[in-house]
């Protein structure tokens, strides 16, 4: 099972009342001219949101903690109000944050939102073509959720087309600041090709590379880095529908790290359970190195910091002897 909060659920009255509200704030809060609020799914698309906006908005982020999983995550009154009283919402999009959409199609009012996974290139891919980057490898898994991975933040360009897609939206809702909006856009972008190199430089070394993973959410990193995703087809499944594999599937799993035949474990710390607690367990005991990834960033850092400590550990991790 996924360690998560309990959803907080938003229904019927409730909803109505707390989008009623946000309407009239919203509106209030435009004719005062104060500064331009963004709400975000997660603090990770409200870091990249900051990253643009510079000084002139503030950013507001729906989910922080690392306890809370997106996935099943349902809006309160006072989430639904925050995003329906809004100039601009960034979330993630693709089934992954879907109380936003919810939230958004019961509002009745048109409300400027980027959508990350939209910007994704390879939203027409099928599911095994998403999984295995577009070839070969049959035996590794689909997408759970849709046609394509929707952990998109792992996403390098992705990234630089959603602070692309803030800046655009908010130099249409405060024109005077459309060129610091652009800017910092632009700086962004430039700052991401540090992390992209990165990457590059893991895949021109350890290219190839197998590494096993409890959940696919790096999954657009390990595809940039050119290494094998090897976690069983069956395991994969398991683990995005919140269910235990069968025995045959974790044994597997358990294999690739007993036997060395991988080079990482790449280990989604939000989603801790006793199947990755296990193969956690079993890499460390067979010295396979363990790499750390999450969904929401850690207290007081930035999108830049957060993935270049990443990546920086999977490079390590593949180094190691």
């Amino acid at each position: 099972m996924r360690v998560a909060r309990r959803p907080r659920v938003l229904m019927g009255s409730a909803l109505a009342a707390a989008l009623a509200m946000s309407a009239c704030s919203s509106a209030e809060t435009e004719d005062a001219g104060g500064p331009v609020r963004i709400v975000a799914s997660t603090n990770v698309w409200g870091a990249i949101a900051e990253a643009v906006a510079g000084e002139h908005a503030t950013v507001t982020a729906i989910i922080e903690e690392p306890s809370v999983d997106p996935h099943s995550f349902e809006a309160s009154p006072s989430d639904a109000a925050a995003i329906t009283s809004a100039a601009l919402v960034v979330y993630n999009g693709g089934g992954y944050d879907k109380f936003v959409d919810d939230v958004l199609s019961s509002s009745g009012n048109a409300i400027p939102a980027v959508d990350a996974f939209s910007l994704a290139e390879r939203a027409a891919d099928t599911p095994e073509e998403a999984a295995t980057g577009g070839g070969g490898h049959d035996d590794h898994s689909g997408h759970a959720h849709g046609a394509i991975n929707e952990h998109v933040w792992y996403d390098i360009a992705v990234a630089a087309e959603t602070a692309a897609a803030i800046a655009e939206q908010l130099a249409g809702i405060d024109p005077s600041n459309g060129a610091a909006y652009k800017a910092n856009a632009d700086t962004f972008r430039a700052r991401l090709t540090d992390v992209d190199s990165a990457i590059a430089t893991i895949a021109d070394v350890n290219g190839d590379a197998a590494i096993v993973q409890t959940e696919p959410i790096a999954h657009y990193l390990i595809e940039a880095a050119r290494l094998e995703d090897e976690t069983p087809a069956e395991f994969t499944r398991a683990s995005e529908n919140g269910t235990d594999p069968s025995p045959t599937a974790l044994t597997e799993a358990l294999d690739l790290l007993r036997d060395n035949r991988v080079r990482a474990l790449i280990y989604n710390v939000q989603t801790q359970d006793d199947v990755s607690q296990n193969l956690r367990a079993t890499a460390e005991e067979s010295g396979i190195p363990v790499v750390e990834v999450t969904e929401t960033l850690p207290e007081n850092t930035d999108y830049l910091t957060w993935m270049t400590a990443t990546v920086e550990s999977l490079g390590r991790a593949l180094q190691s002897p």
